[in-house]
This record gives C-alpha cells, structure tokens and sequence, in this order.
C-alpha cells in the first residue's frame, strides 16, 4: 500500500471512530432510522373509524304498519299505548298517533303536534331485561359500550335506521321492541332472516309517518340498515321530537356555548 492509501486508511478510521461517539453521546440519532420504518408502517395501517365498515342492508323484509296508541285487535296482540322502553309512551309522544290519512297532514296528525319524533319504529330485539341489560346485549349490540348510560337505560332506544322502498329512503329512530319478537338479535344484528309469524314474518314495523313517506301498503317489503346519525340527510324526520337527535343536539350545544360563556365572565370578574 502506497502513502495515499495508508492516509485513506486512516482517514476512514477516524470517521468510523468520530461516528461511534456521535452514536454513544445521542442514542436518539440511531433509532432515526427504525423510527421511520416504524411511522412508515403505521401509516399504512387504517385507523378504526376508517376501517370500520357501514351497516349492512337488510333486503326484502316483510315490513308492518303499527302506531302509538293503537289497541288490540287482529294480528297485533298488545297495546301500543305503552312501548318495551316507555311505559307511558302515548302520553310522551302527545297522543293517539292517528294512521288515518284523512286524519293526517305533513306526516303528523292534525289534533297535536308530536312531542316525539312521528318517524319511528320497531325492530324484534329489546337490550333490556328485568333490572339492567340481556346477558348477550354487550356482545352483540355493535354500540353498547358507546351508548352505556347505566343499567336502566336501554342502549338501542332512538337509535337511526334507513328505511328504503324503491327509490326513496325514510330515516326513523327505533322506538319499540317488535313485531311478535324481543329477542331476535341474530337477525337485528347478524345475518339470520326474521322468524316465521302472524304477519307473513314481519321484521319490521313502521309508524303512519314512515308509511306514507315511502307510500307503503300495511303490509309491504323494504330494506333498512342502521346509520349513524351523521349520515341522517335533513328532512320531515329531523323537526320535531323530544328524544330527536337533530332537536336536542343544538339545544345541548347551546348549553355549552352559555356554560363555557358563564365561565369565562366569572373567571373576568375574579381577576
């Protein structure tokens, strides 16, 4: 080896050398490279909400009209003045919820305005049992943990459902356990059809407002699907009720926004 290379030799010595202490003095200089790796493989995994998929359609369901405060009699064997979750439902929504047309305007009847949302309906699966929940509620309601309130509240009350018939789609909130059923979660939430029945195998029943907004007969089919409340277009559904989620989300916004202004005056005012 010539003088040239000896001096390379040990001008590569000292750099791997000088590159050694960088290293011993800043650990955090080494892991730069498996950090990067590292974010490059968590950017290719989706996050949840994302990966999470939309509810399913549940096509061709035997579909029945029924209605708040209807009586006894034919193939429905109970009252509707009370509901699996509203022992007092007739009087909470304001009244007999008449299905006449010649006795309805604009989806409500004309006696009263609703104090609960007209476009409901019921589904063949309660979460409630005696005192707190089904053993399986927590296992097979897709939102339970989410929407837990405690034992006595039912997590499956007002939740949004996609009612379709053709072209045309009606959004309704889930109101009531039914038709015949209460514990059919295998079709409410897993793939199983609705089971045999007085109704041809209902699987579903919908209020007069759903009806005539889809222009259903009192027997019919459609598909429905739960949806999230962000997907829930406006329309007649989203104005009135109580226990509606596009009534009492400004209303609890603007307790925010009043709270938030209350503190901030206190906190002027102590300064």
């Amino acid at each position: 080896m010539g003088t040239d290379g000896k001096v390379m030799g040990k001008r590569c010595a000292l750099a791997l050398f000088c590159f050694a202490l960088f290293i011993a003095f800043d650990p955090a200089f080494a892991q730069i490279e498996a950090g990067s790796e590292k974010d490059k493989t968590s950017m290719r995994k989706p996050s949840p909400s994302r990966a999470a998929r939309p509810f399913a359609w549940k096509t061709n369901i035997v579909t029945t009209v029924f209605w708040i405060g209807e009586k006894p009699g034919g193939n429905n064997l109970v009252p509707n003045r009370t509901s699996a979750w509203d022992k007092q439902w007739t009087k909470n929504y304001g009244g007999f919820d008449d299905p006449d047309p010649a006795n309805r305007r604009n989806y409500v009847p004309v006696k009263f305005k609703p104090r609960q949302n007209p476009f409901y309906c019921a589904l063949p699966y309660n979460d409630k049992a005696h005192t707190g929940h089904r053993p399986e509620a927590p296992r097979v309601v897709p939102w339970f943990q989410a929407a837990y309130q405690g034992p006595a509240v039912s997590t499956c009350k007002d939740r949004w459902v996609a009612i379709r018939k053709g072209n045309r789609i009606a959004y309704a909130q889930w109101e009531d356990a039914g038709p015949f059923r209460t514990d059919h979660w295998q079709y409410v939430f897993g793939n199983e059809r609705p089971k045999p029945n007085l109704n041809k195998g209902a699987g579903l029943d919908v209020s007069p407002a759903v009806r005539d907004y889809l222009g259903l007969k009192p027997t019919d089919v459609t598909d429905w699907r739960f949806v999230e409340f962000s997907q829930v277009p406006h329309g007649p559904w989203s104005t009135l009720g109580e226990n509606n989620t596009f009534v009492t989300n400004p209303r609890k916004k603007g307790v925010q926004v009043t709270e938030r202004s209350n503190q901030t005056r206190a906190g002027a005012i102590a300064r």
